[in-house]
């Protein structure tokens, strides 16, 4: 009798950890963290991940997942400041913002449209996104953020589609010195040579660069 309890014994323990091994693991994206602070990032970014413009809440949606770890990590540590990231970003674990942001990255990006910068640009925001203003060392936004804005790689994130309140907040930050988490700076150098007119109208021309038709 023993050893048929032992058995038994045994084959409950494997189908308990068959089991549990074949969990699927939890969409933190639409699930959230397993510590209470760490809220489903869905509730502001959409279930797209395209954002809430009219409150400012970005988009995600497509963003390299080595940017958005960075940030996150960045959040937590103070190096980025936010009222509403730094207590999420804290109640997230590694092995969590490793899942959460390859789900983001995963996202379909919106498609943005050809841009000729052979013509002359239209409004100080399109001038400054494709040309700059090089008399006051302001390079223009696409040498480094991508054709359109789309994005380079890790370092460089995505202008268009992003809504004009965060990229003016964001701007604003770089220009004030509150937000200081890129290499050597060079946004914060960007940034403070612009006018508050320039800004506004920068993030503005890439909040509805995909949004029209732009003539090639």
């Amino acid at each position: 009798m023993i050893p048929l309890k032992r058995t038994l014994l045994s084959s409950v323990m494997l189908f308990t950890v068959s089991t549990i091994q074949a969990q699927p693991a939890p969409n933190i994206y639409l699930q959230g963290g397993a510590q209470p602070g760490a809220t489903a990032c869905v509730a502001c970014h959409g279930a797209d991940g395209m954002g809430l413009a009219p409150a400012g809440f970005p988009r995600l949606a497509g963003i390299s997942a080595d940017y958005l770890s960075k940030q996150l990590h960045d959040f937590q540590t103070g190096k980025r400041v936010s009222p509403v990231m730094q207590p999420l970003a804290k109640s997230l674990t590694d092995q969590e913002i490793a899942s959460v942001t390859a789900t983001i990255a995963a996202m379909p990006a919106p498609a943005v449209p050809a841009i000729n910068r052979a013509r002359m640009p239209d409004g100080p925001g399109e001038k400054l996104a494709l040309r700059g203003a090089w008399d006051r060392q302001i390079p223009e936004c696409v040498s480094c953020h991508g054709p359109g804005g789309v994005g380079v790689g890790s370092a460089f994130p995505p202008l268009a589609n992003q809504p004009a309140m965060y990229l003016t907040a964001q701007l604003n930050a770089w220009r004030d010195g509150t937000r200081h988490n890129d290499p050597n700076d060079l946004m914060g150098h960007i940034a403070k040579s612009m006018t508050e007119d320039e800004i506004k109208a920068v993030a503005e021309y890439f909040a509805n660069v995909g949004h029209k038709e732009v003539t090639p």
